[in-house]
């Protein structure tokens, strides 16, 4: 991606490790940089946040409005059509920002893909089936998209992820948009394929709130901790 398609913030330092945090639909990349200063990373942990911008894109269920999406959502019911080619385009834009941190001096294993929402879904598609062990995942309020092609694909992949790679699921009790059982469904789900999964549960609808931010901080400083 272009500079311009995305935000980066380091803190601590020269940075040692790297977040792509993906936000959701309508959103752009600055939603989640505000957040940083609040997950009280240790001093001793140098990190590159980095927020890509989505493209623009029709939104079928939206009345066909243009909006950044990372893809189309034609349906709310589950069962219903989803847009494989957006979801794995995005998957493949990812790649390439953990390729540039790769370059950059960044090891697969010392980077984490994060997501709200939308976004989330992304960086549980990508992360899931990338095939380089990565640093962790960071799932909130959201669910697991073309889930009945993962376990294949990951069988296939023979250098797929461990699977100690560390996960963190979260969702909103009340969330009106992603309902919670959507998260519980794909926690079940990855448990099954013998994932190790943290899940939380928050008093709030769909957003991140006070105590969902601190205990990321302290997940991703538990991750990433020389």
């Amino acid at each position: 991606m272009k500079n311009n398609q995305i935000i980066e913030k380091e803190i601590n330092g020269i940075p040692t490790a790297t977040i792509i945090w993906l936000h959701g639909l309508g959103a752009d990349g600055s939603d989640f940089e505000p957040i940083v200063p609040q997950l009280e990373i240790p001093v001793s942990l140098g990190l590159r946040f980095i927020f890509p911008h989505a493209p623009f894109r029709s939104i079928t269920i939206n009345g066909g409005s243009t909006m950044r999406a990372w893809y189309d959502v034609m349906s709310l019911d589950r069962g219903g059509a989803q847009d494989e080619e957006g979801i794995r385009q995005s998957a493949l834009t990812i790649g390439s920002l953990i390729e540039r941190e790769n370059k950059r001096g960044i090891k697969s294993e010392r980077i984490i893909i994060a997501g709200f929402s939308q976004g989330g879904a992304v960086a549980l598609h990508a992360t899931l089936r990338y095939p380089e062990k990565l640093g962790g995942l960071l799932a909130l309020s959201t669910y697991l998209p073309l889930e009945l092609t993962l376990e294949n694909e990951v069988i296939k992949n023979k250098k797929s992820q461990c699977r100690g790679l560390p996960i963190f699921l979260a969702h909103g009790k009340y969330d009106p948009v992603i309902q919670i059982d959507l998260g519980k469904q794909t926690r079940i789900m990855l448990e099954k394929m013998k994932y190790s999964v943290l899940w939380k549960e928050y008093p709030m609808v769909h957003a991140v709130c006070q105590d969902e931010i601190k205990d990321i901080g302290l997940w991703i400083s538990k991750s990433l901790m020389l």
